[in-house]
């Protein structure tokens, strides 16, 4: 009796315990055609995305977060001014030799905003397959030294513009990197300027030499980091706030103080300077434009007055 209730109870609730069919939400119509709009947009962008950037040669306005791209520049020497007190400046000369634009980096394809700068002229058998292969899918003349620098997007510029000295103006400050003179295997005095030992009372074959290099039975050894002779030079170094004195469009060269990395003939790179800044209303931007009716080669240069202490920095 007992299994014949049991029995008779689960069939009367055995069609509870069945799902009831899905009611249609008066939503879902509008979820639909919203997952269909969202896949349209997804399918517009990929299509876009895919289209290269079309990237004119305009002048714009520069804003005091623009970042304008830096030239390639050859170090020719140094010489010496005198000033209207009759002090003597030390100048070194740089020439701008035929930078142009080889490669443009965007958002949409290297996820990252740059210019890639091409100096100088090189044969195609002095290159090698990979770098005649990247000059020629971009279309542009062999080039000797490239660079990337950063940039901003309003400061973009299309392939194969070329830019001149003209970028930078007398009077701005800039940072000039390259490469130090390579000096070899230096001893301690020489490298980190030390003062050395004593040049008598019982000093043998002493003189130069560094001295004590750690300490005895603790912790008996030599700590990481310590100055020691080794080489010297020959290492990437950047020289901030340089002042512009000169500039030459006829020769694209550029006078500016003191002393930049590198020995004559090497390649130094050059841009705006981060610490003084110059005043965005009196630099080009994103580069100098030559007008039409313009000769380079008839041009007068631009020169600053040496006697001004920051009159590029005045204008902010």
């Amino acid at each position: 009796m007992a299994a014949a209730s049991r029995g008779l109870i689960s069939r009367i609730r055995l069609p509870s315990l069945i799902t009831p069919p899905p009611i249609p939400s008066p939503y879902y119509s509008l979820f639909k055609t919203f997952s269909t709009c969202l896949s349209t947009t997804i399918d517009e962008c990929e299509a876009a995305a895919a289209q290269p950037r079309i990237i004119q040669s305009q002048p714009g306005v520069m804003t005091p977060k623009s970042r304008r791209t830096g030239l390639i520049a050859v170090k020719c020497g140094m010489t010496a001014l005198w000033d209207k007190w009759g002090a003597r400046v030390p100048i070194t000369v740089l020439w701008v030799d035929d930078n142009i634009v080889s490669q443009v980096k965007t958002p949409e394809k290297e996820g990252i905003v740059a210019l890639q700068i091409g100096c100088g002229h090189k044969k195609e058998k002095h290159l090698t397959k990979p770098e005649v292969g990247h000059f020629r899918a971009h279309g542009v003349p062999m080039k000797r030294k490239l660079r990337e620098f950063p940039i901003t997007e309003d400061a973009l510029l299309p392939v194969g513009f070329s830019i001149n000295v003209r970028h930078f103006v007398p009077g701005q400050y800039v940072d000039v990197t390259g490469i130090t003179r390579g000096k070899g295997f230096q001893g301690g005095m020489k490298r980190h300027g030390m003062k050395g030992n004593s040049a008598s009372h019982g000093a043998s074959l002493s003189h130069r030499g560094l001295g004590s290099t750690g300490q005895g039975g603790d912790p008996g050894k030599v700590h990481k980091g310590k100055k020691m002779p080794g080489r010297m030079g020959g290492k990437q170094r950047t020289v901030k706030n340089v002042w512009v004195y000169k500039i030459d469009p006829a020769r694209n060269l550029m006078w500016v103080k003191g002393q930049v990395p590198g020995a004559e003939g090497n390649f130094v790179f050059i841009k705006d300077a981060v610490y003084k800044k110059p005043a965005t209303s009196l630099l080009p931007f994103p580069t100098y434009f030559a007008q039409e009716d313009e000769d380079e080669a008839e041009l007068e240069p631009l020169v600053a007055d040496l006697g001004d202490v920051d009159p590029f920095m005045a204008a902010n």
